[in-house]
């Protein structure tokens, strides 16, 4: 799915997927964003996503010592496989490889890439649904911060840092914990029942 059909907001508790089987009570709220990305006019390959069970979910990830093509390419692939599957969030891990790289995307056209990305300040509290393409079909509550700000690689090497609140927020940690073998049904607060879910 190209951008251009995707939706320029999303709800409040969900920033993975963009579909139907919401929390009945989602919210919808502008966040901040950073870079964005522009189309490259090539067709880009898609990864596989893995699901939880696959041993490769629960390890931790290997740092990016050198940004190159492939790294780049990497990030392509990734972006592609996040709008194919309708996700606004991917870690190299759901992809099957091994290494600290991230891609975001929660409003149309508008990316933010993260390579060896570590979150440097934290504040606030908030309790939201999430979900993942990982782990399809489930929900849960988490307990995250409410503000966070990422130190980052770009994708020519550069030191960046970006702040983010509520949704974008949750997505930095959500991603990051896949760096780490992290699940967020490891740090639900409690798993939604099929019922609490539209």
């Amino acid at each position: 799915m190209r951008c251009g059909a995707l939706p320029r907001t999303l709800p409040e508790t969900l920033f993975e997927k963009r579909v139907s089987g919401l929390p009945k009570n989602f919210r919808a709220r502008p966040c901040v964003w950073v870079c964005e990305f522009e189309e490259r006019g090539i067709e880009q390959a898609k990864l596989n996503i893995v699901k939880d069970g696959d041993p490769v979910l629960r390890k931790v990830c290997r740092p990016v010592e050198t940004v190159t093509p492939r790294i780049r390419t990497l990030l392509d692939d990734m972006i592609e496989t996040m709008r194919a599957a309708n996700g606004c969030g991917l870690a190299a891990p759901q992809g099957g490889v091994l290494r600290r790289v991230v891609v975001v995307e929660c409003e149309e056209g508008k990316v933010i890439e993260l390579i060896n990305p570590r979150i440097i300040a934290h504040a606030g509290k908030q309790e939201e649904a999430e979900g993942c393409l990982s782990v399809p079909g489930r929900w849960g509550i988490t307990d995250r911060p409410r503000h966070v700000t990422v130190r980052a690689l770009d994708r020519y090497g550069n030191e960046f840092d970006v702040s983010g609140s509520d949704l974008l927020a949750r997505c930095f940690c959500h991603e990051l914990d896949h760096l780490d073998g992290v699940l967020f049904t490891d740090k639900a607060i409690r798993m939604l029942e099929p019922d609490e879910v539209e």
